[in-house]
C-alpha cells in the first residue's frame, strides 16, 4: 500500500473447498495522500449461524527508496447463534526493505499482543509472524517466498513465482508447504481494472476458487 500512486478500491472472493460456509469477503479501499496512504478493510467469513468478521484501519508509507512501513488498528468480532457476540481489539505492523533494485525482504506481525474475545478475555486471537523475500528474476519473472509462524501452530514456508506474458496479461503459481496445497491463477488489466482468477487445491479437501477485482481511481498524472 505504501507505493501506490493513485487511489483505489478492491473486493475479494473465495469458498473454501466448495463449501458455502467457508465463504470469506473482502472489501478495501486506499486513497493516497502526500502525507502516506490510508485504508480501510472489512472482512467477513462463515454463514449466517456462524461468522467472523473484521474492520481494519490501515496507513502505509515509503520512508525513503529502501523502506516501506505500514500499520494497521482492527475490531475483529465473532458471531456464534444461540450464543451471541463477542469482539476484541488487534493490530498489525510490517515493513518491506528494497535491499537493490531485485532483491526485496520484509517482515509482518499480527497481533503481537492482546486481542482477547469475551468477557474473561480466555480466548485470544493467534498471534502471527511472516518473513518475506522476492526477487525480481527479470522484467517479466518474479519469484518470493514467506515463512509464517502462526502461535500454536507448525512454521508454513510458502512459494510463488508470477510471470508476466504481456502488459496486461500474467499468471502466478504456488506451494504452501504446511498444508498440503497449491495454487495457480491468471490477472489481467483493463484500463484501470485489475482481474485475478485464482483456484487452489487441497489433496484431501479439493478446490478453493477465488476472485479479485482491483480498480484504481484516475492519478493526477494521467
Amino acid at each position: 500500500m505504501a507505493r501506490l500512486k493513485s487511489s483505489g478500491v478492491a473486493l475479494f472472493g473465495e469458498r473454501r473447498f466448495m463449501m458455502e460456509e467457508l465463504s470469506n469477503y473482502t472489501a478495501a479501499i486506499c486513497i493516497v495522500n502526500r502525507l502516506g496512504n490510508f485504508g480501510m478493510k472489512t472482512v467477513y467469513s462463515g454463514f449466517s449461524s456462524y461468522n467472523e468478521s473484521q474492520i481494519g484501519l490501515a496507513y502505509g508509507r515509503k520512508l525513503d527508496e529502501k523502506l516501506d512501513i505500514g500499520v494497521q488498528f482492527n475490531y475483529n468480532g465473532i458471531r456464534a447463534a444461540g450464543y451471541g457476540a463477542v469482539a476484541a481489539l488487534s493490530f498489525e505492523f510490517g515493513c518491506i526493505a528494497h535491499l537493490t533494485e531485485k532483491i526485496h525482504t520484509g517482515f509482518h506481525v499480527n497481533n503481537p499482543v492482546g486481542g482477547r474475545f469475551g468477557h474473561d478475555k480466555n480466548e485470544k486471537i493467534a498471534s502471527v509472524y511472516t518473513l518475506g523475500l522476492g526477487y525480481d528474476v527479470s522484467e517479466i519473472f518474479f519469484a518470493g517466498t514467506e515463512i509464517v509462524k502462526e502461535e500454536k501452530q507448525p512454521v508454513q514456508i510458502i512459494l510463488g513465482v508470477k510471470y508476466l506474458f504481456a502488459e496486461r496479461l500474467h499468471a502466478r503459481a504456488g506451494i504452501s508447504t504446511s498444508e498440503s496445497e497449491y495454487w495457480m491463477g491468471i490477472g489481467f488489466k483493463w484500463q484501470r481494472l485489475q482481474i485475478d482468477i485464482t483456484t487452489s487445491v487441497h489433496q484431501q479437501l479439493g478446490l478453493t476458487p477465488s476472485l479479485q477485482l482491483v480498480y484504481h481511481f484516475k492519478s493526477g498524472e494521467e
